[in-house]
């Protein structure tokens, strides 16, 4: 592990986990030889399966669960709150209590081209594949083919 990165003790990695430099993981679980490129953020209660390759300048909120065998490409955003607000009406910053994580499952084998924006709330099926650039803002079916901003199906690809 590289001293640039910031692994927090509380992260479980597999066996023969790969991890570029600049990686900031923390109350996550990484599993066995899966790749991390650089700049990537992986946050407290994500589960990333075996034989992953998580791309460079990706970011893993809490909530995400990614399968076995996915690709992630580079710049790939998931998100995790429908209503995100900095402050409650009073004013008052929010906290964790003010609002609720709302899940995304990502499917064994599928592939997510890089730039896109997962939306939360949505599972992307097994061995579909997600167009770079794409927006999904619903769940995607095993084998699929989508794309596009907002994303959507183009053919089974599976």
């Amino acid at each position: 592990m590289e001293t640039y990165n910031r692994i927090a003790p509380d992260v479980v990695l597999g066996k023969d986990v790969k991890l570029a430099c600049f990686i900031n993981a923390y109350g996550c679980v990484i599993g066995d030889n899966t790749k991390v490129g650089a700049f990537v953020e992986i946050q407290k209660g994500v589960h990333i399966g075996a034989r992953c390759k998580i791309s460079s300048h990706t970011f893993i909120c809490e909530g995400v669960t990614i399968e076995d065998e996915v690709f992630i490409g580079h710049g790939v955003t998931f998100i995790n709150d429908k209503f995100p607000r900095a402050t409650n009406p009073d004013g008052a910053l929010q906290t964790e209590a003010d609002w609720a994580v709302v899940p995304v499952r990502v499917g064994r084998g599928a592939s997510i081209g890089s730039g896109t924006t997962i939306l939360c709330g949505v599972t992307i099926g097994e061995r579909a594949m997600v167009g770079a650039g794409s927006v999904i803002t619903r769940s995607i079916g095993p084998g699929q083919l989508w794309t596009g901003n907002p994303a959507r199906f183009i053919r089974g690809c599976g």
